[in-house]
C-alpha cells in the first residue's frame, strides 16, 4: 500500500514536467480539425483521433472548433513521434486542457483505433455517441472511408 501511495505523486510530478513544463508554441495555422502548424513551423497531427476531412460533413465544424480554441494561442505538446508524412504526432494542451480529448468529447472526431488503443479515447467516443453529440447526431462516413473514396 505504501508503494502505491508513493507512485501516485511521482506520476503527477512526471506528468507536470512532461506537459506543463514543455516548451510552449503559438498555433499559427489550423489546417483542419486534426492538423495544426506551430510558430516553430512544425506541423502537428493530433494523436489518437481522426477528424472529418474539411470537405466532409462536420469537417468545417471540427476545424472551426480547433481554430476558436487554439489559433494564435500558446500550446504545449506530448509528442509520440512522426507519421509517414513527417508530421509530429502529439497530444495538444491549451492551459492544461487536452485539445484531442475535447474534439472527441464534442463529437467532432473519432478515436482512431487503427493507430491508438487508448482506452480513455474509446470511452470518450462511446460517451459522445450515447449523447448524440456532433457527428453522432447524423448519418456520417468515417474519414478513413471518405479518403478512400466511399462517399
Amino acid at each position: 500500500m505504501r508503494r502505491k501511495l508513493l507512485i501516485v505523486p511521482v506520476v503527477f510530478v512526471l506528468l507536470y514536467f512532461v506537459v506543463f513544463q514543455s516548451k510552449a508554441y503559438e498555433v499559427l495555422e489550423v489546417k483542419d480539425g486534426d492538423s495544426i502548424i506551430l510558430s516553430n513551423h512544425e506541423e502537428i497531427r493530433l494523436a489518437h483521433i481522426d477528424c472529418p476531412e474539411y470537405d466532409q460533413p462536420w469537417g468545417d465544424k471540427a476545424t472551426e472548433f480547433v481554430t476558436n480554441l487554439c489559433l494564435h494561442k500558446e500550446v504545449r505538446l506530448k509528442r509520440y513521434g512522426k507519421d509517414k508524412y513527417g508530421r509530429t504526432i502529439a497530444e495538444v494542451f491549451l492551459d492544461g486542457t487536452n485539445v484531442n480529448h475535447e474534439l472527441v468529447k464534442e463529437g467532432l472526431a473519432w478515436h482512431y483505433r487503427r493507430y491508438s488503443s487508448d482506452k480513455y479515447y474509446q470511452q470518450l467516443e462511446l460517451e459522445a455517441r450515447a449523447k448524440k453529440k456532433g457527428l453522432w447526431s447524423t448519418k456520417h462516413i468515417a474519414p478513413w472511408n471518405w479518403r478512400g473514396g466511399s462517399r
